[in-house]
């Protein structure tokens, strides 16, 4: 496996890293397991961030005394100055450690800078001189926004989502990290588990700069990705004709089932609900087509057109309308019309 080296951060780590964010629907046994056989297997780097309920605790307990060992990065949906010191102090307490290696502006829809009134970056440069953070980062979903990031200089990471179904922009992005000195975390590398092969995922990173955080919250998941510490998938001929089948399925408006647009003011399921055209077809189960899966896509029905999940989208999908073509097509399958 190759190691990958943050720009200018010097933090230099396996190209296959933990993202903690499913370790929040574990019990702790399990993920203290998951994370020290992570660690047992090869990985070095573990993203994790305040917003996802008690995974920073799991993660503290699963490496109390190994902090040198490990690379901590963890993030922040702070808002104001005040909010930001008391999401870090309690990330520090949680993780159990004195200093986080990256913290992350999280989710930000907009490149927060000295002297915009938020306080925010003044508050990491502080952070950083007082030694409880050692490098600062920020994380988007928004490419204008990623664009805007990279272009200021201020920030030492960016973390934004990175696939095979990546665009000529989202490649830019890499290339532009690469060559202001800023490391690229790469999020959603399974593009909200509608990539199934890991190998082709792997394959892909591997030409890239990016450090990929893999969400893992199986054992059989773990397995998959540590394998390649061994045996690093290669970009064969074969595994780019099933890359380029992939984008030709997938590349348009599809839901990355994020979730930010929720919650939907009639209860819909959207970050599910969007998509099940991909799930039913991709991994075929009897799940989505049960009762309960024929009674959450019936709430599309109720849709009021309130626009809300439209604003809070970052890949500024028109939801409404998705949602009723995945519901269309839903029905088609039910009635045998379709077949998957």
């Amino acid at each position: 496996m190759r190691n990958i080296t943050l720009g200018k951060t010097g933090i230099t780590v396996p190209q296959n890293a933990f993202g903690c964010l499913p370790i929040q629907r574990v019990t702790l046994g399990t993920a203290v397991y998951l994370l020290r056989a992570a660690y047992d297997g090869g990985m070095r780097f573990f993203d994790t961030a305040r917003s996802y309920s008690d995974s920073e605790e799991k993660v503290g307990v699963a490496f109390e005394g190994m902090r040198d060992r490990i690379v901590l990065a963890t993030k922040t949906q702070a808002k104001t100055a005040d909010q930001f010191w008391k999401d870090l102090e309690t990330s520090l307490q949680l993780l159990k450690t004195d200093y986080i290696d990256i913290y992350q502006l999280h989710f930000v829809p907009q490149c927060f800078k000295p002297g915009d009134g938020t306080g925010l970056y003044e508050a990491l440069v502080e952070a950083k001189k007082q030694g409880k953070i050692r490098h600062i980062g920020i994380t988007t979903h928004r490419i204008g926004v990623a664009e805007e990031i990279i272009a200021s200089g201020l920030y030492e990471t960016l973390q934004f989502p990175f696939s095979y179904l990546a665009t000529d922009r989202d490649i830019a992005l890499v290339k532009a990290c690469e060559e202001a000195g800023m490391g690229f975390i790469a999020m959603k590398g399974l593009s909200g588990g509608l990539l199934t092969n890991a190998e082709a995922c792997m394959a892909f990173m591997g030409q890239y700069p990016v450090l990929p955080i893999w969400g893992i919250q199986r054992e059989e998941e773990l397995k998959q990705w540590l394998k390649f510490f061994d045996e690093e998938p290669a970009m064969t001929s074969e595994t780019a004709a099933f890359i380029e089948q992939d984008r030709k399925q997938l590349l348009g408006d599809f839901c990355r089932g994020c979730g930010y647009c929720m919650p939907c003011t009639v209860g819909i399921q959207i970050n599910n609900c969007a998509r099940m055209s991909q799930m039913v077809r991709r991994a075929p189960s009897d799940k989505w087509l049960n009762d309960h899966w024929q009674a959450e896509m019936a709430k599309i029905e109720e849709c009021v057109d309130c626009g809300i999940c439209k604003t809070r989208c970052p890949y500024e999908l028109d939801t409404p309308n998705l949602l009723r073509k995945n519901l269309a097509d839903y029905k088609a399958i039910l009635a045998g019309e379709v077949t998957v």
